[in-house]
C-alpha cells in the first residue's frame, strides 16, 4: 500500500499510508497529511474519479496543505491499489455505486473522523463527484461543503458516439447476459494516460499528462484500462439517480460545482442544469478546460484556486 514517488511527482511529505477494510472486508489504500500551514483549517477529502489513483494528486494535496488544510484520501475500490474484484486488474468494474457509497462511510468512519481535524469539506472530480453528491443527499452528512470538478451527472455525447439511450439499453441487456465483466464495446487493457498527447480528451498540459504517464510506466500496477458493461451500467444507473430534476431539492450540503468548457467525457450542461436547480449550491463554467481540471494548464488551475478560496473564505465569514 505503499506510494510510488518519482523525481517529477515525489511524495509529499509527512504522509501517513495504510490499508482500511471496505465494506465487505476488501482492504482499500489510503492517505492522509497534515496541513503545512497556519491557521488550521480543517480537512480536505480528496475523491477521485474512474481508473485515478492517489499519486496523481500529489501537486493538488501541496496546494490544499499550503492552505492550511490537512488531506485525506484514498483509492476507490477497483483503481489505485486498492482491492479490485476481477482477476484482470485492468478492467474498471463495479456492479452498483451502492458499494462506492458503503467504502465511503468505512473511509469517513475509520480514516478521516478518528484522526483528521474537523471541519471536513469535500473535493471530488467526475466519478468521485457523482458519489459525492450521491452522500450530499443522504442524511447526517460528515462534509460542511463540497467542492466539485467535472461531476459525472450524465455523460457527454460525444464520449459516448451513440444515442443515450442506446448505449444505456446495451449496458442494461448485455449484463443481463451475462457480460457484465466484459470490457465495454471497443474497450482495452491498457490505459488512457499511455496514449499519445496529442488529441487526449484530459488536459491540455503536456507535463502533467506526461507526469501521470511516468507514474503508471513506474507502477503498471495503477493503471486501469477501460471501464466493463458492469461498470457502465452501474454508472447510467448512478447518473439517473443525480440527475432526476428532483434530486436537486435533496442535496442537503453546499455545493460548488466546476464545469470544464471543452469537456468531451461528463456533460456539461448536466453540470449548469443541476447548478441552477441547486437551492444551496452553485455552479461555474471554466472555458476552455478539458475534463480534468485539476491536472490543467496553470492558467486553468488558477482559475480553479480562485473560486475555491472565494467560496471557502466566504463560508468561513458566514459561519
Amino acid at each position: 500500500m505503499d506510494l510510488v514517488s518519482l523525481a517529477r511527482n515525489p511524495v509529499p511529505s509527512g504522509a501517513v499510508t495504510g490499508a482500511f477494510a471496505g465494506y465487505d472486508g476488501a482492504p482499500l489504500r489510503y492517505a492522509r497529511w497534515d496541513a503545512t500551514r497556519s491557521p488550521r483549517r480543517g480537512t480536505v477529502c480528496l475523491f477521485h474519479g474512474r481508473a485515478e489513483f492517489i499519486e496523481k494528486y500529489f501537486e493538488t494535496i501541496a496546494d490544499l496543505r499550503r492552505r492550511g488544510f490537512a488531506v485525506a484520501t484514498l483509492d476507490w475500490r477497483g483503481q489505485g491499489r486498492s482491492f479490485r474484484a476481477l482477476a484482470d486488474r485492468r478492467k474498471s468494474h463495479i456492479d452498483d455505486f451502492a458499494e462506492y457509497d458503503k467504502d465511503l462511510l468505512r473511509f469517513m468512519k475509520d480514516v478521516v473522523l478518528p484522526d483528521c481535524p474537523p471541519p471536513y469539506i469535500a473535493l471530488a472530480h467526475s466519478m468521485g463527484g457523482n458519489i459525492l453528491l450521491r452522500a450530499a443527499a443522504a442524511p447526517g452528512s460528515w462534509f460542511s461543503h463540497m467542492v466539485l470538478t467535472a461531476p459525472m451527472i450524465a455523460f457527454a455525447d460525444e464520449k459516448v458516439g451513440y444515442p443515450q439511450a442506446v448505449a444505456r439499453a446495451y449496458s442494461e441487456t448485455f449484463a443481463r447476459l451475462g457480460f457484465a465483466s466484459s470490457f465495454v464495446l471497443k474497450g482495452s487493457s491498457v490505459p488512457v494516460e499511455l496514449g499519445p498527447f496529442e488529441g487526449n480528451e484530459l488536459t491540455a498540459d503536456r507535463e502533467r499528462y506526461g507526469r501521470t504517464r511516468a507514474v503508471i510506466e513506474a507502477a503498471p500496477d495503477l493503471g486501469l484500462g477501460a471501464p466493463t458493461i458492469g461498470w457502465l451500467r452501474a454508472a447510467y444507473r448512478s447518473c439517473a439517480h443525480v440527475g432526476a430534476p428532483a434530486f436537486a431539492d435533496s442535496v442537503r450540503v453546499p455545493v460548488l460545482m466546476l464545469a470544464a468548457g471543452n469537456d468531451t467525457i461528463v456533460s456539461t450542461r448536466a453540470i449548469e442544469e443541476m447548478g441552477v436547480r441547486l437551492k444551496i449550491g452553485s455552479h461555474l463554467l471554466l472555458p476552455g478546460a478539458l475534463h480534468e481540471i485539476l491536472q490543467e494548464t496553470d492558467q486553468v488551475r488558477q482559475r480553479f484556486w480562485a473560486a475555491f478560496d472565494a467560496y471557502l473564505d466566504t463560508a468561513a465569514a458566514a459561519a
